[in-house]
């Protein structure tokens, strides 16, 4: 065994907090109550760390001075013994930590302390950077000490029980746009705003399916060809907004980070664009926008779509007061108009429409495929709720300045949620290519289309503002005229993660496309991108298309 190597580090940080080694073990055994099996920590425990008679301390004993530190345990002095690295390393490889393998990996390190059970949950909490950094954004918003936000995500993970976790997510996944979009109409009272802001609703035939999307009338049929006429999508500011966090605001983000935890639903803080001005008119369709963290956006403005749905689950009234997240952070159409004065994320998602010969199925006829899907329990919004593909956040991936456009969300979402590339999926990890987009990097159904620009275009079909979370979205159009495409790539199409199932539809196919439309479990910008796309489509199909009369009312 190496020589020990006194930890000067946990001495000097107890030290500094004045604390004596009784002191510590007792902070230590009450910040571990209830989040592992109980602990027995004692002043000669902590001498034989500091001392470093133990280099390692186990699993349990590292998770209640993380939280009670706000510190790693290297930061603290410990030192990884050989072993440790090797367990590590193969955790790394195999991207996550069973549970099982750190019980193992305790009872074979002769460096550690007695083992003590962990849970996943409580483990990302203490080794997850991205959990760490809306940790430590949200200590910084609500003014609290560094550690206080993980001790109190970790007391809030004690009393929830997965299955009620699972069973609420199930109510939340039930809830109609029609019961949304009721709601928000009730929480924000008048039709019109003094902005001119009106509720996106269409007309089929003698059914009309209202949303939560508000627009303009400048805003809708915009068949703005991105690429040849490309907005003006410019980058203005690299600073994030603060973000109001009173004692409600920052209890509902303890509890999201609790819940995701057990659920086991991902969090990566990545760059996230945030609207800061919109100039759309006939022929000019221009942005300005900001630069934020997505964490900042999980635990704040996308909690107002939770709160929102357990309000409708539970039965209780919509109204001003009713709302208390959504009265801070949206509490009027006024707020909604002016992105610049708060956190406003968004992004584009496009109907894909792909060229496709005739066939007997289809009477002799060719058609276009269109593809809809259903989205997965683990993201964040939006969940087990009907939306075209792709979908996405507008964010950089690697260039601030040239990845603001929107065109440019669009293909590499092609890319990711179409054509399986995982190396531009910000979920999976930093991005290390300079270039992902480059022509020899791209997949062939791409590559294709990047050979071939006269045969597929994307239009910008319309803009407006999501009542749910206050978002901004861009719904758009993939048209891929050449039937070679579908022929040579169709087999290609794959979902990723975010979906948990995909349909297609024949735009020949009235009936079942407006069965489609009628379907309560569509997102709000789901249907808007659907079907402002249908309406283009409809425009510039000919021969290929027979679908139902979509009409605004506005």
């Amino acid at each position: 065994m190496p020589d020990k190597v006194p930890n000067a580090r946990l001495r000097a940080w107890r030290n500094a907090n004045r604390l004596t080694r009784l002191e510590l073990a007792e902070q230590i055994n009450a910040t571990a109550t209830g989040v592992a099996e109980r602990l027995t920590c004692d002043p000669e425990r902590v001498r034989r760390w500091e001392t470093g008679d133990v280099r390692w301390p186990s699993t349990a004993y590292r998770l209640a001075l993380t939280q009670l530190t706000g510190q790693r345990p290297e930061d603290l002095g410990f030192v990884r013994s050989q072993r440790d690295e090797t367990v590590k390393t193969s955790e790394d490889a195999a991207g996550s930590t069973p549970v099982h393998a750190v019980q193992d990996r305790q009872s074979f390190s002769a460096d550690e302390d007695v083992p003590a059970p962990v849970s996943a949950a409580e483990l990302r909490l203490a080794t997850d950077p991205h959990i760490t950094a809306g940790l430590d954004w949200l200590d910084q918003q609500a003014g609290w000490a560094p550690g206080s936000s993980r001790r109190k995500v970790a007391s809030h993970l004690v009393g929830l029980d997965p299955r009620t976790l699972s069973d609420r997510a199930q109510v939340r996944g039930r809830i109609s746009l029609g019961q949304v979009a009721h709601a928000l109409a009730s929480y924000y009272g008048a039709a019109v705003s003094d902005e001119g802001l009106l509720p996106y609703r269409i007309r089929e035939q003698d059914a009309l399916i209202t949303t939560s999307i508000v627009t303009h009338h400048n805003w809708i049929g915009l068949n703005f060809l991105l690429g040849a006429e490309e907005g003006d999508f410019t980058l203005t500011e690299m600073t994030s907004p603060q973000v109001p966090m009173d004692q409600l605001c920052s209890d509902a983000a303890v509890a999201c980070l609790a819940e995701s935890l057990i659920a086991g639903r991902r969090i990566v803080n990545t760059p996230l664009y945030r609207m800061t001005k919109v100039d759309i008119s006939p022929g000019r369709l221009s942005a300005g926008f900001g630069i934020t963290q997505f964490v900042h956006y999980a635990l704040s403005m996308d909690l107002l779509e939770r709160e929102l749905l357990d309000a409708l689950a539970d039965g209780r009234p919509i109204h001003t007061g009713a709302l208390p997240l959504r009265d801070r952070y949206l509490p009027d159409l006024k707020t909604v108009a002016h992105p610049s004065e708060r956190l406003c994320a968004g992004g584009s998602l496009a109907l894909c429409a792909i060229a496709r010969p005739a066939s007997r199925a289809r009477r002799g006829r060719p058609d276009y495929v269109i593809l809809v899907q259903e989205r997965s329990g683990n993201v964040l919004n939006s969940a087990q709720k009907l939306a075209v593909i792709p979908k996405a956040f507008h964010e950089p991936l690697v260039d601030f300045g040239e990845d603001v456009s929107i065109l440019a969300t669009i293909e590499r979402e092609m890319e990711e949620e179409l054509f399986g590339r995982d190396d531009v999926d910000s979920t999976h990890g930093d991005q290390l290519h300079a270039d992902p987009m480059h022509a020899s990097r791209l997949s062939e159904p791409m590559m294709w289309l990047t050979e071939h620009p006269e045969h597929w275009r994307v239009e910008s079909t319309g803009f407006g503002f999501n009542l749910v979370s206050g978002n901004y979205e861009f719904p758009a159009l993939i048209v891929i005229e050449d039937e070679e495409w579908w022929g040579r790539f169709g087999g290609h199409i794959a979902a990723n993660w975010e979906c948990s199932g995909m349909r297609r539809y024949s735009t020949l196919d009235a009936g079942l496309i407006r069965s489609l439309l009628h379907d309560p479990a569509w997102s709000n910008e789901g249907l808007f991108a659907l079907s402002e796309g249908l309406r283009r489509l409809a425009e510039i199909g000919g021969p290929r298309v027979n679908l139902p009369s979509i009409e605004w009312e506005l």
